[in-house]
């Protein structure tokens, strides 16, 4: 494995089209460089990797997916202390 790079192996089905589909997946996660941070493995991934549904993303670059979870965070944080989006000044 090249260091740095995504390793979909275990990811992809054994065989020829397995390997067809991990080649693919390298040569896309370089010409096309989109990251996603996966929840279920708490991993940064390529396109090529888990169910939407399980990641965050697209990110322009591996760092921007490795911080994902602290983007998270931040985002809750300024949510929960705007006036404008809070529930407790409910027009009575």
């Amino acid at each position: 494995m090249i260091p740095g790079v995504y390793d979909a192996s275990e990811y992809a089905p054994s065989g020829v089209a397995g390997a067809a589909r991990l080649r693919k997946a390298l040569v896309m996660s370089t010409e096309h460089p989109e990251w996603f941070f996966c929840l279920r493995h708490h991993t940064v991934e390529p396109q090529e990797g888990c169910k939407a549904a399980d990641r965050l993303g697209p990110y322009s670059s591996r760092a921007e997916a490795e911080r994902a979870l602290d983007k998270v965070a931040e985002r809750n944080e300024t949510w929960d202390n705007d006036p404008n989006w809070s529930d407790d000044d409910e027009d009575k």
